[in-house]
């Protein structure tokens, strides 16, 4: 059987093909052949590739004439018959995927930069930006935790979320510092029809407080209690509130890694009380204890949009909303097992092999 020759890419379509292949907002059938193109310019037999990209030989043949062809472009669908499309979607695509000329200045296309640089209408970019889910204007952060103890923790965690033990509670800790009792410097217009509620940008400050908050896995409600500070004394009068509040039965708590949470003294106090175990979220896993959720509640719902005019106002406000949260509340589920979470904490390796 003869082995086909590879082929040779044009200057600067690698790093476009290898875009191609690792994006999750392209067509699967476009990012497959740009892994056919990419495996053929490196050698690979059209047999081997059939059966690496999962179609038949006449296909992998197919798009290589096809790219020999016309390049990237020849990538695309093939033209219907009728009146040809004025616009080429694919090269849209792939000029948006592919960051934006040194000269422009910008990080990132918007849609009327990159529509004048292609020489197109601003409607169309849109279009096609809706048709393939691209949105260059949008970023979202991430980090991977570098904890040695990742694996543990995260099973030990989630094992407590879906399945506690029998006969305990699982409660998760944590602070919320340094909120502020902001009091705006003219009275708030309140909603009307048509209008938003608006407030000054603005704004007096009246001191600080720290929200301590334990939050019961099985029936979402919350204990809590504020503080001026939010030191190794302060969690540690929490943690007796806590344990208060959950008499003579098991007590397990999630807490993060903050140095206040391992305080010599608090071990102390661990020790003397047994029936009391902590279980620590990874470094960088804060976003594993479930009160953080309910501090983005109450945030949201009571503490950003308020006027407090002291700390005791704040405080007021915040035992206000906690105690009707107690009474309306219920459980937040966990559904992510321990093997799907770290089987994204971990970076993925760069390659132009990556199945689409």
């Amino acid at each position: 059987m003869s082995v086909a020759a590879p082929i040779f890419l044009r200057t600067g379509d690698e790093p476009k093909l290898s875009t191609l292949v690792r994006s999750s907002t392209v067509e699967a059938g476009l990012a497959q052949r740009a892994r056919i193109v990419l495996l053929a310019a490196q050698g690979v037999s059209n047999t081997a590739i059939a059966s690496m990209v999962g179609v038949s030989r006449p296909t992998v043949i197919l798009w290589r004439n096809r790219y020999a062809q016309a390049g990237i472009a020849g990538l695309g669908d093939l033209e219907r018959s009728g009146r040809p499309p004025v616009i080429d979607d694919l090269q849209v695509v792939v000029a948006t995927l592919a960051a934006p000329p040194e000269h422009l200045g910008v990080t990132h296309w918007s849609a009327r930069l990159l529509a004048k640089e292609l020489g197109i209408s601003f409607a169309s970019v849109a279009r096609i930006w809706r048709d393939n889910d691209l949105k260059p204007w949008k970023r979202e952060t991430f980090k991977f935790s570098t904890d040695p103890e990742l694996d543990a923790k995260v099973r030990d965690v989630v094992g407590l979320y879906l399945a506690p033990p029998e006969k305990a509670v699982v409660v998760c800790v944590d602070e919320k510092t340094q909120i502020q009792a902001l009091d705006r410097t003219a009275p708030i217009l309140p909603l009307r029809p048509g209008l938003p509620e608006k407030a000054t940008s603005d704004y007096v400050r009246h001191g600080t407080t720290s929200l301590f908050a334990a939050l019961e896995v099985a029936t979402g409600k919350v204990t809590d209690a504020c503080y001026p500070r939010h030191t190794h004394a302060e969690f540690l009068d929490f943690l007796k509130l806590v344990a208060k509040a959950h008499p003579r039965v098991k007590l397990h708590v999630v807490a993060d890694n903050y140095a206040t949470h391992k305080h010599p003294k608090v071990k102390a106090w661990l020790q003397r009380n047994p029936r009391i175990t902590m279980h620590f979220t990874p470094t960088s896993g804060s976003w594993m204890n479930l009160v953080e959720i309910f501090f983005g509640i109450i945030t949201r719902q009571a503490i950003r949009r308020g006027t407090f005019t002291s700390v005791k106002e704040l405080t007021n406000a915040i035992e206000v909303f906690i105690d009707a949260w107690n009474d309306r509340c219920e459980p937040f589920v966990w559904t992510k097992t321990a093997d799907e979470i770290l089987a994204k904490t971990k970076p993925r390796q760069k390659t132009s092999n990556t199945r689409h």
